[in-house]
Order: structure tokens, then sequence, then C-alpha cells
């Protein structure tokens, strides 16, 4: 493997740059310094909030982790063999395991891929309960830009829920076609000699076909997110990283400020683009198994996280396009959150390359995992981590009675 970013300039054969990012190896650099290579946004945190972490070391490297092969691997070998940058165990609010990677120090923001999409949900819950959203309000009140798109008819909740009838195919390894003008739009891809450059607000009338009525199975469409973070600014006026900076990041006490990828215009890439620590994902998880409470303060409705953990139509998601990936599994969408189980629900939220956050509400427990995965869905290693988890909290939940 190359040295990445190393010299005055790198070697060739080690340069990070827009076109290979999202790539192995170059990735393992990439992803914790995003914003040398993308328009970036900051969320701020507060100093003087910090949320404490105090540390409990237990030793889980005595764990066996199930493997797709059938013969369990060691602990350490889950982490290798998932490509881990950086991981963090809460119990009880308590740091019980932290282990990182691949040069990345645990003050290092690591973009969290579609794990960004699970924040913009707790943020809409703010702003539902502040009045300033309403969830069955059509999306074209808010952005009339998109009326003549596959977006007319679509409502809030539409999105939040990812059941709008749009066609778009999110194919993650494509070379062409919707899904790489998409990544044009946002900054995320180089254009080709020639090309115009684009915007990701411009890139929405693109989107006219409609493969089925708005409200039926999950449908996973990134531009969905975006459109959202647009719904949101436009409702509210403010940009989406002030909001996330005062109304979740400062107030939860992240130790961190965090920042979020933009386009060439300004425009937030809501679905993907938040980068922040690992310690901060699992601080955020803390929040959500508190039911969005930090002491007295109620920072996300308690209502909204309960309507998550509750609602999401088990039919809708065996009828979409994600439950491929959890073949069996009881889960559930809502809000840009999956939920699994029903007698003791565990959320959770995920990004591709292997991003990560469950949240066991009635254990507290809280496992974030930030990855540079070859692959952006690698099933194997996904079930890998599947099975990690489940033995991690099952061991927590035994030792602590």
């Amino acid at each position: 493997m190359p040295s990445l970013m190393d010299g005055f300039p790198p070697s060739r054969e080690g340069q990070v740059t827009l076109a290979n990012w999202r790539s192995s190896p170059f990735n393992r650099w990439a992803f914790h310094h995003v914003r040398e290579i993308v328009p970036s946004a900051d969320i701020p945190n507060d100093p003087a909030t910090l949320m404490e972490l105090p540390s409990d070391p237990i030793d889980l490297r005595m764990l066996t982790i199930g493997s797709d092969h059938g013969k369990p691997v060691s602990f350490a070998q889950f982490l290798h063999d998932t490509e881990t940058d950086g991981f963090v165990v809460l119990h009880r609010g308590r740091v019980v395991y932290e282990h990182y990677a691949h040069g990345m120090p645990p003050a290092a923001p690591h973009i969290l891929m579609s794990v960004s999409k699970s924040l913009l949900g707790l943020l809409a819950g703010i702003l539902v309960a502040r009045a300033a959203l309403r969830p069955d309000r059509p999306v074209t009140d808010v952005i009339p830009e998109v009326a003549a798109t596959a977006y007319e008819g679509a409502t809030i909740r539409h999105l939040l829920d990812m059941r709008v009838g749009i066609t778009f195919d999110e194919d993650y390894v494509a070379t062409s076609g919707p899904m790489i003008e998409y990544r044009k739009a946002t900054g995320w891809h180089p254009l080709q000699p020639g090309e115009a450059p684009s915007d990701l607000r411009s890139f929405y009338r693109t989107l006219t076909a409609r493969e089925g009525p708005h409200g039926g199975p999950i449908h996973y469409v990134s531009p969905n997110t975006d459109l959202l973070g647009w719904v949101i600014e436009r409702a509210t006026g403010q940009r989406y990283a002030e909001l996330m900076s005062e109304l979740i990041w400062k107030p939860l006490g992240a130790e961190q400020s965090a920042y979020i990828a933009v386009d060439r215009l300004g425009a937030p890439r809501c679905a993907g683009g938040i980068c922040a620590t690992v310690r901060d994902l699992a601080r955020l998880g803390r929040l959500i198994s508190h039911g969005g409470a930090r002491g007295s303060a109620q920072i996300v409705p308690e209502a909204w996280i309960d309507d998550i953990t509750e609602q999401g139509d088990p039919d809708a998601w065996v009828a979409g396009d994600l439950a491929p990936y959890f073949p069996g599994e009881p889960i559930r969408y809502r809000s840009q959150w999956y939920v699994h189980g029903s007698k003791i629900p565990v959320l959770f939220c995920l990004g591709i390359h292997g991003q990560h956050l469950w949240v066991h509400r009635k254990r507290d427990i809280v496992i974030a995992k930030v990855s540079s995965r070859a692959l952006p869905l690698d099933t194997e290693r996904g079930w890998m981590t599947a099975s990690a988890v489940a033995r991690i909290m099952e061991f927590l939940i035994a030792s602590s009675g």
C-alpha cells in the first residue's frame, strides 16, 4: 500500500484526490481529512458544555465474534477485518472500550456517511416540536422549485421515512447515470473535461420520473435527505450547519466541532456529509439512550424518539429495497433511523464503508464505529459488525446483572 499524503508534495501513488478519496486505500486517510478535499461548513461545539465521559475500561478482547465463514474470529480480528478506524463503547455513560487505527487520532472528525441522515432526523424532531416543520405538509409548499419533479405530492413525512415514489437507483458503484450526476452536483466527484459545474439544488430538476405512489415501500434515496435539508433551511431561514450546532451539537456537549460537506453554492450534504469524532458520535448515542435529555435539559423531544422507536411500517420495510440486506430481521425505518426488534428495540443508524451507531435504550449501551471499508456495501462485514454489536451488548448485560 502506498504511503498516503506523505511528503511535500506526496508521491503520485500516495496522493489523495477528489477522484480517489472514496476508494481504498485512499479512504483510510481521506475519511478523517474530508475538509481538505471538499468544501465544508463548521458545526461548532461549546467547550463550556462538555459532556464528560468517564473511563471504566473492560477488556473485550476475550470476546469471539461470529463470521460468515462459520468460524468465530477474535475481537481484534473483527476490528481489523471490518477496517475499523475508530470504535467506542459506552455503558451507563462510561467509556468501557476505545480503539483507533489507520493513523486516526481520537480528536479527528471522521465522515459519518449516511449516519448523517439520522442526525437530520433528530433535528427535524426538534423543529417539529417548535412548530417550524409540519410532517404532513407537502414538500412543494416549502420548496416550490421542485413542483415539476417526482416530488410533487410528497410530504415531509414521506421524505423522513424514505417513502417517496421516485425513480432513483442508489447504486454506490455506478460509473455513470444519475448517481454520478448527483455526486458531481454535491462536489464529491470530479467533472469531465468540458463539463459545466452543477449544484445540488439544480440537480433536483432532473428527478422527474416516478415509479409508484408516495407512501409506498421504503425506497432508499439519498437526495430525499438533502431535500429535507433544503426544506429545513427554507422553513427556518437559517443555515443547516448553524441549526445543527445550536440545537444539537452545543447542548449535547460535544468535545470537538463537527463539520458538514457543502456543494459549490453552500448547499449542505445532509445525506452523508457530516464529519465528527467517534467519541462525539457516542455522545449522541448517549443522548438517545436517555430519551433525548441531558440531565434536566430536553434537547430532542422524548416523544419524537419514542415515535422513532415505536412507529415505522414493518410491511413497508419488507416490501422495500433495504430489506434484502437484513434477511429475516425484524426491522422498521422511521425518521431516518432504523429500529431492530419489537419487545426490546435497539435503535441504529449506518453509513456506507462501515459507519455505525447502535443504541440499546433500556440497558444504556452505545456502540459507535467508523471505518474505511473498501466496499460501500459489504454484506459479510456488515453481518460481522452486527454480530459483534450483539455479542458486546450480551456481554455487558450479563456482566452488569
